[in-house]
């Protein structure tokens, strides 16, 4: 039998079916949507006609996070031109972008009166900018409009264009995020239109000029913890700047989640991780040189990101 090129990297070979019939265990039950905080942030999605990566990608804290009042809003549509083994987002080629979507954006986050707003996106590689012009008017109509709200942005990685990548940086958002979602080896299977060092030497890029940067791995999806250990070594030592005014330098936040296979056609998990082992998770990160990590079952790129602004804030 011929082995797909996913059970050829997670060796040995796991029977997806095998995880599809397996109980989630009870650290991995998640608040079901409801409360008046989902139901406004609801409308005001479907009133500015907005996508939220919260409800495309699946993300167990969408009950929790709406309730709260928090969401990540995803811009440049709902249809991705990548085809990653995790995720859960539409892949094919998107229509034509809406020039106007960053008005909208803007004109909601107003709406929502909140203290910290997550923006990210589909991936767009048929754009010669992979969509960075969209981007930037995106955090400047934010800023206009809600100047008290900070801004985090989860970004694609502009398949190395690093002038595009420059226009967000120049909007000096107040954290920039961009995942490395898994360890070198699994590459192939998670992202197979990524690169491992090309993500890195983006989140040092951003580093350098003296954002605050953020990056976020999923466990549980074929890796060895040794193997964790070593992307935490990789990102710190990567992005790690000399000689900047900058009070730490190297990427600052670092997020930990167990993976959850969306259908049947994506990479299964290869097991469930302990709550235990993500407070090691926590404890061994901080100790490499992040200076926050988020880490549990439930954790997402996104999850509790308000309260990590405030975090980094008091420790200045």
């Amino acid at each position: 039998m011929k082995l797909s090129l996913a059970d050829r990297i997670l060796s040995p070979a796991p029977d997806p079916a095998d995880f599809i019939r397996r109980k989630k265990p009870d650290w991995l039950r998640a608040k079901l949507p409801g409360g008046p905080g989902y139901k406004k942030l609801r409308k005001i999605m479907d009133d500015h006609r907005l996508h939220t990566v919260c409800e495309s990608a699946k993300c167990p804290n969408m009950g929790e996070c709406w309730d709260r009042g928090t969401a990540t809003i995803m811009i440049l549509g709902d249809v991705c031109t990548r085809a990653c083994g995790f995720c859960h987002i539409k892949t094919g080629r998107p229509p034509e972008y809406d020039t106007d979507e960053p008005r909208r954006v803007a004109e909601s986050v107003a709406l929502m009166r909140l203290r910290h707003i997550v923006i990210t996106s589909v991936n767009r590689d048929e754009l010669p900018d992979g969509g960075a012009r969209i981007w930037a008017e995106t955090i400047m109509r934010i800023r206009d409009k809600s100047p008290e709200t900070s801004i985090e942005v989860l970004i694609p990685d502009f398949m190395g264009n690093w002038d595009a990548l420059q226009l967000v940086i120049d909007q000096r958002p107040d954290i920039l995020n961009h995942n490395m979602e898994s360890v070198r080896r699994m590459y192939p299977a998670v992202r197979p239109q990524a690169k491992y060092d090309r993500s890195i030497e983006l989140l040092r890029r951003c580093k350098e000029q003296g954002l605050t940067v953020k990056t976020g791995i999923m466990v549980g999806i074929g890796e060895r913890d040794d193997e964790i250990t070593q992307l935490m070594h990789d990102v710190v030592d990567g992005t790690r700047v000399a000689d900047t005014d900058h009070p730490w330098d190297t990427c600052d936040i670092l997020t930990v989640g167990q993976y959850l296979q969306p259908t049947k056609k994506h990479l299964p998990i290869s097991h469930w991780v302990t709550p235990e082992q993500f407070d090691e998770f926590k404890v061994r990160g901080e100790a490499i040189g992040f200076r926050h990590v988020e880490s549990g079952p439930l954790v997402r790129s996104s999850y509790h990101a308000d309260e990590q602004v405030l975090s980094l804030d008091a420790a200045v």
